[in-house]
Order: C-alpha cells, then structure tokens, then sequence
C-alpha cells in the first residue's frame, strides 16, 4: 500500500455529473508529498461490485468512495482527513454525516445525526438539515455509521457484493464491517460543510426495503446499539 496516495472511487452513470465533481477534485490542495488518483466505474452492476473493482485496482492507503454528485467544497479536505486519520491509529473510517447508533429499524435517519452538508431541500423520507448536530465544538465524534455519499478509509476491506446487489445499504454494512474488525469510524466537526450533495430523491423505496430486511437479518444484534457497544464485541 502507497500510504502517501489518496484514490478517488466513483461509480459514474452521467457525464454532466462527473464531469462537475471532477472540476471540484481538481481544484484541492494537495498535501506535500501526495499524490492523487481517480478510478471511475462506468455502468456499474451494483454499487459494491463498482467499488471492490476499484478498491482491487488501487495501492492507495487512503481511499475515498463517493457519489458522483458530491462537489467538495473544502479545499483542504486531503490535508484535514490525513489529520483525522493520524490522531488515532484505529481510525480505519471517515464521514461527513454520521450516526450514533444503529437505529432499530435499520434506518440510518431514524437515529440521532452528526455531521453537516450542503443537500437540496430534504424530500420525503429524507431528515430536515435542523436535525443534523454535533455534540462537540473541535475535533470529531465516533460514530456507528456513515452516509454513503461520502467515505474515506484507511483500510481495504472487501465490499458486501454477495448479499448487496444493487444501490442500496452499502453504507451502513461497510460501517458494521469496519467497526466488527476493530476500527473507529469518525466524522469531523465541520463549521461549514465540507461537501455539497446534489442529491435527488430515492430511486425506490421498494428496492430500500428489500435491502433494509436482509441488513436487519444479518445485523440484528447490533440494532440500536453505539459504536462503543459494537466495537466491544469486536474480534
């Protein structure tokens, strides 16, 4: 692993979009000593096959897996994960929208927010941006999961593409595989937003649900719990 290269992960099926995003990604400060690389999967099957090819074809150690229509608006944001990343060894996971606990319904909204973004005006089942608090004012928080729009690892672990074919809880199962193999999944305090997320509504709640009912089965002795509580049972 090239632990000074930092890998942009996008599964891409709009030009337009892409082509923005990238406008973005071009426009960072890269820190003295880094370098940066991008692998987007056109048309990809699932979201988890996307980035497990990806993830395969990268020696980076640091890897950023997010929508294609996620703009970063922080410049510094390479400099500022590598901070995050380097306060604590067992960071092994960042986000900018977080959750406390795993809700009991599977339902990532359903449980108290941390973390901050630039989103269109929130659309059914979306949370309002009023429900999104830090309980700190520096710094960052440990949380149980992350918004899949946005996730910086430290470490490779494979992406559930056996149970997850299609768009749809990857986020929340990566961020139960992270923390079960012993590592913190952190997001850090932002006065403004890091991020913007051009974010439409739901593709299908049917697909949501169908997804939601096999997390629920592979993950329920995990429901509403912390981070804390699932690290402890961690092997």
């Amino acid at each position: 692993m090239d632990d000074h290269k930092f890998a942009f992960i996008i599964c891409t099926n709009n030009t337009l979009l892409l082509e923005e995003c990238l406008h973005y990604i071009d426009h960072l400060a890269i820190p003295d000593g880094y370098e940066v690389e991008l692998l987007t999967i056109a048309d990809a099957s699932c979201m988890t096959q996307g980035y497990n090819e990806a993830m395969l074809a990268s020696d980076a150690k640091y890897k950023i897996y997010m929508h294609q229509d996620v703009f970063i608006l922080n410049r510094n944001i390479l400099g500022d994960l590598l901070a995050v990343f380097a306060s604590d060894p067992q960071i092994g996971m960042i986000g900018m929208v977080g959750y406390e606990t795993v809700a009991a319904d599977g339902i990532m909204w359903h449980t108290d927010r941390t973390g901050s973004i630039y989103i269109r005006h929130p659309q059914v089942p979306y949370p309002a941006l009023s429900d999104y608090r830090y309980h700190i004012t520096d710094g960052y928080e440990f949380v149980a999961e992350i918004d899949g729009f946005f996730m910086a690892s430290s470490q490779d672990l494979p992406w559930d593409i056996d149970r997850l074919d299609g768009w749809d809880f990857y986020d929340a199962f990566q961020s139960i595989r992270f923390l079960l193999k012993g590592y913190k999944i952190a997001v850090p305090c932002q006065r403004h937003p890091w991020c913007m997320h051009d974010d439409d509504k739901m593709l299908s709640l049917y697909n949501y649900d169908h997804y939601r009912q096999i997390f629920l089965q592979e993950y329920h002795p995990f429901l509403g719990k912390s981070y804390a509580e699932i690290l402890a049972l961690a092997t």
